[in-house]
């Protein structure tokens, strides 16, 4: 599935090394092809203020578009 660039997307797995868990909401910001041929992105991720905490890299199985019946949530970085 390839994703419209900047949409937000969730992600289907925790990223401990960025912080990151499952359902976190990422931007898609640019698309490109990994070595081992999977679809990838970078992704832009903010704080709950809007501001950018980091951009990282991401595979397209690693991302699910957002679903009407989902809700935003709040939780601090551990």
């Amino acid at each position: 599935m390839n994703f419209e660039l900047y949409k937000d997307v969730a992600l289907t797995r925790d990223m401990p090394e960025e912080r990151l868990k499952c359902g976190d909401i990422v931007k898609l910001v640019e698309h490109h092809v990994a070595r081992d041929g999977e679809d990838g992105y970078s992704a832009e991720v903010f704080n709950a203020l809007g501001g950018t905490l980091t951009v990282i890299t991401v595979a397209e199985s690693a991302l699910e578009p957002l679903r009407e019946d989902e809700v935003c949530c709040v939780r601090s970085l551990e």
